[in-house]
């Protein structure tokens, strides 16, 4: 291989950009982490005291799974915004950035005079994200936006669970998903500014991004006249479709969701092939419809076979299906990957493989170090000190 194409394989997607990120919890920090991870320059602004994430819980020896997780590679480095001189070497690092992230309550970045839109007229070709719980408009922009109140409020909880008894989905999944859009809208103002040499606003809010996804449930409301409702493990307008309990105390799931699928069920799995005619189970409505009776048959048959019977038949029969695992089960599983970080304390720890696998990268080289709070404040203070006292 000449030194060129080394070069390319070696080099990675970000490298040579400056990212400075005003974060706090979950959804900027995993944004940021992202180009972070693809080579970018990271430069987190924290507190004196530290993003509160830090303390959110002591699961990964001592230090906190949240962090861990969405901290990776990046500097730390303390600032008081509402400090003349930190607000000046603020400044002087957007000067050189190429994004600038913040996900501080609405409107506080703007009164600390970092409001994205002048900041882009004062640095042209910077890229700015902000991520809101409900966007810089309307009459829930002001309010407090958890994730677990986002997906109260977006109607998240009331599809998930069981019936009568709506749930929480267990992961921070806005905050995740408004990070995904987040790293969308930066990308695609990267490609821009590589036409036009200009930077752009990117504005993601957990709110929008949880709505996006409630566009279907939505959909059935107001055309169909009727809300879906939780269902818990079922589907809907599926079936069969969910959990059924093997004789030897696991439960597998199953999920037919054509006909070719429900005629091998019947015919190859449970040894029935006149079942796929049964006028109850006939077609994908009459299933939804005798839900009870189909449950009740295929629960009777999985009960009296064990796990690993079943798997066999149903991976000889190519119909879909899954087990339900704890997470216990889930971290012993075969098809986890894994890839080592250092924590703070120096330690090692590891975090489940990134989930994009690239040609150009080695999928388990480690991930980046985990800053301590304020690590990198003095030697940024150096670098980018300030020349020009206007600036």
């Amino acid at each position: 291989m000449n030194m060129k194409m080394q070069n390319v394989v070696h080099s990675k997607p970000y490298s040579g950009l400056l990212v400075v990120s005003i974060e706090q919890a979950v959804a900027a920090p995993l944004c940021s982490c992202h180009f972070a991870e693809g080579g970018a320059r990271v430069i987190k602004i924290e507190r004196t005291e530290g993003d509160f994430a830090r303390k959110y819980d002591k699961a990964v020896k001592g230090e906190s799974s949240y962090f861990v997780w969405a901290n990776h590679g990046k500097e730390s480095l303390c600032l008081d915004i509402k400090n003349r001189d930190d607000t000046a070497l603020l400044h002087s690092l957007l000067g050189k950035a190429d994004i600038f992230i913040q996900n501080l309550a609405p409107g506080a970045s703007a009164r600390a005079g970092f409001d994205s839109e002048e900041l882009r007229r004062r640095h042209t070709r910077l890229i700015t994200c902000d991520i809101s719980g409900y966007g810089d408009t309307g009459i829930y922009r002001d309010m407090k936006a958890y994730d677990f109140l986002v997906q109260c409020e977006s109607g998240l909880v009331a599809v998930n669970g069981a019936p009568g008894a709506p749930g929480r989905i267990g992961v921070s999944v806005c905050d995740i998903g408004a990070s995904m859009n987040a790293i969308i809208g930066i990308q695609q103002a990267l490609y821009l500014r590589s036409q036009t040499g200009a930077g752009s606003g990117v504005k993601v809010s957990l709110f929008d991004t949880a709505a996006d996804w409630m566009t279907v449930p939505l959909m059935h409301t107001v055309y169909g006249g009727k809300a879906p409702q939780p269902v818990g493990l079922h589907h809907p307008s599926i079936a069969p479709y969910g959990g059924f309990a093997t004789s030897d105390g696991h439960v597998l799931a199953i999920s037919i969701q054509n006909e070719r699928e429900w005629v091998r069920l019947c015919a190859e799995v449970i040894g029935d092939a006149g079942l796929a005619t049964d006028p109850r189970f006939a077609d994908a409505s009459s299933r939804v419809k005798n839900r009870p009776e189909l449950d009740a048959l295929i629960g009777r048959f999985f009960a009296a076979n064990t796990r690993a019977d079943l798997e066999e038949k149903l991976r000889n029969a190519a119909v879909a299906y899954g087990g339900i695992n704890s997470v216990e089960t889930f971290s012993r599983h075969p098809q986890l990957r894994r890839r080592a970080v250092t924590l703070e304390s120096g330690d090692t720890a590891e975090l489940a493989g990134a989930p994009v696998q690239y040609s150009f990268k080695d999928p388990q080289e480690p991930f980046g170090r985990i800053p301590r709070i304020g690590e990198h404040t003095e030697a940024i203070r150096r670098e980018f000190a300030r020349i020009d006292a206007n600036v």
